[in-house]
């Protein structure tokens, strides 16, 4: 909504930005002695609002509400909801996020238009000149812009499909395309210009973005597109709605699924080249109540290939951690729930022991990375080929280790301990929440304790929790908002790092991740309450007397590195 703002009588500000900002109550003295001097040392022509907004100092909507009140013009809130979709065409695509400019309506032949620098006099002119409309501006965040541009306003998302695919070079991406059988004029549809670039956009900022995941939501006459980055979805861009079914059906003839069946999910995958290397996705359609649900899962092989010291071990557990993998025998395995890290762990491992001299097979659901050199197979359900029947045939190749992608049920279970007894080193995940949980299930899975004790070589729970962002790290201090229980977790600490949000990172504070981790190597007396039969509670009161140190504890030796905040191992601890 527009709030009115103080007018000035000759519509200048009467005083500086810095002075305004201090008699609000937003800035101090000091802050703003320490921005000009920033500004004078590093760029000059950087304005003082976007120097406070980069030091942390004012929001883009403190520093725009001031400058409104300087100027004697409106401020607009939430400019999406102010502005009349049909007038957004007015002005050129490019123009509107070059200069941060929102047509929002026109009334009596008088444009009003946000604008996130109002004292810019040669762009108001500019769009006057454009549109030939007398202007009135108001004053709103570049943020808020934006945001209006890119994920609300349908007439911005009309325009933006026909060029949106323009700057990628065709070199730089292809779809690896698959010969599909005659279909109806939907086919057709979908294989038009706008549905094959927007659909390509989609799939190619995801990758550029390091996203994992791509939903495509139908809503009641809406729809979305999000991408999971870091392990949280954001809302990327806002097609019209009449294009949902040309873009799933586009998906489907790349996957080699049928187009015309929408009642039933259906699964597939296809391949891209981006930048010269390959991209695997796989897609998942459901039936949903405003139509189907398009889910691609981006599998990267480049992202897959990191190296045991990246991961975010600590000193000692990455010494104990090689120690470990360097067995000869046994079975070791890495735990957590779906989306912890487990396979690129896993990846990595095998990264790190390959050799000329190792015969290393793997059976996995599905295959996220070729490592050259390792004997790699996918599960294949349908036709039979499962862990266990996978396993079997694997043991008759003279295998050196064993990877296997998970540990389901029973019979995979048996196979994995009796190919440790038999001398082989095997690696495989479980669903568990912690690591001595990983024992009583496979003592639930039907393997006998004394088994469980004689092949367990080691299990490393793991969580993934977002890094701070780099560029806009800062101290943090809690205010009157913060959690007991962060507060809790900073007890003690002498400072506690979070990002302020900047370009860099999406104005999240975060980029990347890395892990968390408790690694359990038994001893000799926990081994033998394994054979015993003890119960879960006993087995975690050993490790205790053990000094095993928990998630928990190695979470918050991150945070006191300044690589992670309290809320990010407090949402990934709590089972």
């Amino acid at each position: 909504m527009i709030r009115p703002s103080v007018h000035m009588p000759n519509g200048t500000a009467r005083q500086p930005l810095g002075e305004l900002l201090i008699s609000r109550g937003v800035l101090t003295e000091e802050q703003l002695g320490h921005a000009l001097e920033h500004q004078s040392q590093h760029d000059h022509r950087s304005l003082l609002g976007e120097v406070l907004i980069e030091l942390g100092f004012a929001s883009d909507q403190q520093v725009m509400e001031v400058l409104a009140e300087g100027y004697g013009i409106p401020c607009v809130e939430q400019v999406a909801r102010v502005a009349d979709a049909r007038i957004i065409e007015v002005l050129p695509r490019e123009f509107i996020e070059e200069h941060k400019v929102l047509p929002l309506f026109l009334v009596r032949s008088v444009l009003t238009v946000a604008v996130s620098e109002p004292s810019n006099l040669y762009l108001v002119e500019e769009i006057a000149r454009r549109t030939g409309h007398e202007v009135q501006i108001v004053a709103a965040a570049a943020s808020e812009i934006d945001a209006a541009i890119t994920s609300w306003l349908p007439a911005a998302n009309v325009f933006v499909i026909d060029d949106i695919y323009e700057d990628i070079a065709e070199e730089d991406f292809s779809v690896i395309e698959r010969q599909v059988t005659e279909l109806a004029d939907l086919e057709q549809v979908a294989g038009h210009g706008p549905v094959v670039k927007l659909v390509n956009f989609i799939i190619y900022s995801a990758v550029q973005e390091g996203a994992s995941d791509i939903h495509i939501e139908p809503d009641d006459q809406c729809l979305r597109v999000r991408y999971r980055v870091d392990g949280r979805l954001f809302e990327k861009i806002s097609p019209p709605y009449r294009m949902h079914a040309a873009i799933s059906s586009r998906i489907k003839i790349m996957s080699n699924l049928d187009i015309s069946e929408r009642r039933i999910p259906q699964d597939g995958d296809f391949n891209v080249m981006l930048e010269g290397r390959p991209i695997d996705l796989r897609v998942s359609t459901m039936p949903g109540k405003y139509g189907e649900k398009v889910v691609i899962r981006i599998i990267d092989s480049d992202s897959s290939r990191i190296g045991l010291d990246e991961l975010g071990f600590g000193g000692e557990m990455l010494s104990q951690w090689k120690d470990l993998i360097s067995h000869p025998n046994g079975v070791i395995l890495v735990t957590g729930p779906t989306g912890s890290g487990k396979s690129t762990t896993l990846y990595s491992v095998l990264g790190q022991i390959n050799s000329p001299e190792l015969n290393i097979s793997t059976i996995e659901d599905p295959v996220e990375a070729k490592i050259p050199g390792i004997n790699q197979s996918q599960v294949n359900t349908r036709a039979g080929f499962t862990f266990a029947n996978a396993m079997r045939s694997m043991l008759r190749q003279d295998p050196d280790i064993l990877m296997v992608g998970e540990v389901r049920d029973a019979e995979t279970a048996s196979i994995c301990t009796q190919a440790a007894l038999t001398g082989h080193l095997v690696f495989s995940t479980l669903h568990t929440n912690d690591s001595p949980s990983a024992v009583t299930r496979l003592c639930n899975l039907g393997i006998e304790p004394y088994l469980v004790a004689a092949t367990l070589r080691g299990v490393l729970a793991q969580r993934l929790v977002r890094k701070i962002c780099p560029n806009c790290k800062a101290p943090w201090v809690p205010d009157d908002r913060t959690s007991e229980a962060v507060l809790r977790a900073c007890e003690g600490f002498e400072s506690v790092q979070r990002g302020t949000g900047c370009s860099h990172c999406r104005r999240t504070g975060f980029a990347g991740r890395l892990g968390i981790f408790e690694l359990l190597i038994p001893d000799d007396e926990f081994l033998d309450a394994v054979a015993a039969g003890a119960t879960l509670q006993a087995l975690r009161a050993r490790l205790v007397d053990m000094g095993f140190e928990s998630l928990w504890k190695d979470g918050l030796a991150k945070v006191r590195d300044g690589l992670t905040t309290p809320d990010e191992v407090l949402c990934a601890t709590r089972l």
